[in-house]
């Protein structure tokens, strides 16, 4: 039997693996959810681009900048808080918080940080802001898209428009170098042409990053690029607010009708929630991953509503318990209980721990510190008159904003004798703001018990001559057993 031959000319379809991205055009629209992110916008964009122009007098030999990431020097600075490379433990619980503070508001309120305050978010509702400013509302943008001439009218509004992008981009970068040195005089560098390359490198970076994803990219980098999405869901529970479609009072959705004996849900198909959507979803369609929680389409149907004489919250923020309750014809919970429960509760207790700790860490660090490093080769040295020394490096630092002198002394259950390096005393002046290593000699006397034992227990320490302050670091002396 002949097997059956298909005929060339008759071809199965090819499933495509793959569709172009068609670009979202968010209308306009208002209501208090629009206003809040308009105030969180315009907030994060003044504290970006202004807090490094802010002064802050740390004395003649201190740099005078608020905020300051001073990556040559190995400093943080932010306002009278100076942090140190060895207090990094402060930059990592800040860390901490940010990422338990994360936790907490997501567990509450969903992705309520991706919809409001995620720079990705700002930066593309600042680069939508002005393509809607040139180009116009949703309509005008999706006919100039769909045009495929591109005549005089079609390039005089995109060039516009890629140039404001750019200028904003270029501010972006800008403001980002300046948090690493004093702003004024980088900035007076980068407009004569004498700045380090490595600070127009950057900016010039940034700016791509910045006009690529606030222009182009927009809501790809939230679904396909960012890992929260993802991770969101181990943070979010029956109970957690998230913005949805109340489906059993939507449906069946229509056109409005005036019949009183129509079963219509309140839903009228407007499409003005998928219209308003930066996001380009249909939240009637329950919960995606691509929804940010941003509420816009909430104040597009608020005001549907209103226009049609129908109550508000056809789409709200709500809870899964929520909607088991109203579908029973029961009142929801209170705000209050969905917020305040044992999750969000043991989050603002972590959150709050850690910061009580670094308050405690910061006001308890002295302004004299110091670390003490033996030197081991050799481990002791046997002096001509018989005695033992030990040779230690140690570093001060001087955390005020002025040269302080520093008296260094040792103590032990033996009568040790200490010298320094370079110096005729057991004082040393330390710079501003500095550190300053200092070699440092031990002596026990011949015949003590320092010097006849394998190791014991020294005290070194510190003393600020002018402030009696003091530290001090326990250590091991080395001497030669018999």
């Amino acid at each position: 039997m002949q097997p059956h031959c298909r005929s060339d000319s008759v071809s199965e379809p090819q499933l495509e693996l793959y569709a172009a991205r068609e670009p979202v055009f968010p209308k306009k629209v208002y209501g208090k959810f629009r206003n809040l992110k308009w105030a969180i916008l315009s907030f994060a964009l003044a504290v970006y681009y202004l807090v490094p122009w802010i002064r802050w007098d740390r004395g003649p030999s201190l740099p005078d900048q608020a905020v300051l990431l001073d990556l040559a020097n190995r400093r943080f600075y932010f306002f009278w808080i100076e942090i140190w490379p060895h207090e990094f433990y402060f930059v990592a619980g800040l860390l901490v918080m940010a990422g338990l503070g994360l936790f907490l508001f997501t567990s509450a309120l969903g992705r309520v940080w991706c919809g409001y305050a995620c720079p990705q978010t700002v930066w593309t509702d600042l680069f939508i802001l002005v393509e809607r400013w040139i180009e116009g509302d949703r309509n005008a943008r999706l006919r100039l898209h769909r045009q495929k001439k591109w005549d005089l009218h079609k390039l005089r509004l995109r060039l516009t428009k890629w140039v404001v992008w750019a200028l904003i981009g270029l501010a972006t970068g800008g403001a980002w170098v300046f948090y690493f040195t004093d702003a004024p005089t980088l900035l007076n560098d980068l407009l004569h042409g004498t700045a380090h390359p490595v600070a127009y490198s950057t900016i010039f970076i940034m700016a791509a990053i910045t006009f690529g994803f606030g222009g182009f990219a927009r809501e790809q980098i939230c679904i396909y690029a960012c890992p929260w999405p993802r991770i969101q869901a181990a943070m979010i529970d029956e109970d957690t607010l998230i913005v949805g479609y109340r489906e059993w009072r939507g449906e069946p959705r229509g056109k409005l009708s005036r019949d009183a004996n129509d079963e219509q849900g309140d839903c009228i198909d407007c499409m003005a929630c998928v219209n308003v959507c930066p996001m380009g979803i249909d939240i009637r369609d329950g919960q995606q991953l691509a929804c940010i929680t941003c509420a816009l389409c909430i104040d597009a149907c608020d005001e549907t509503m209103d226009r049609i004489g129908k109550p508000r919250g056809l789409i709200d923020y709500m809870a899964l318990t929520d909607e088991s309750r109203e579908r029973e014809g029961k009142a929801p919970k209170p705000v209050w209980q969905h917020v305040f429960r044992p999750r969000t509760i043991m989050y603002t207790t972590l959150w709050s721990l850690v910061g009580v700790l670094l308050l405690v860490a910061l006001f308890m660090r002295a302004d004299v510190d110091m670390t003490v490093a033996p030197v081991r080769k050799p481990t002791f040295v046997t002096l001509s008159d018989g005695s033992i020394r030990n040779v230690y490096e140690v570093r001060l630092r001087n955390k005020h904003g002025e040269a302080r002198s520093f008296q260094l002394g040792v103590e032990g259950e033996t009568a040790f004798k200490l010298t320094l390096e370079g110096a005729e005393a057991d004082v040393i002046v330390v710079p501003a703001d500095s550190t300053k290593l200092v070699r440092t000699y031990v002596v026990a006397p011949k015949g003590s018990e320092a010097a006849a034992s394998e190791r014991v227990d020294l005290l070194i320490w510190v003393q600020d001559t002018g402030t009696g302050e003091r530290a001090e670091k326990a250590t091991i002396f080395n001497g030669r057993a018999n």
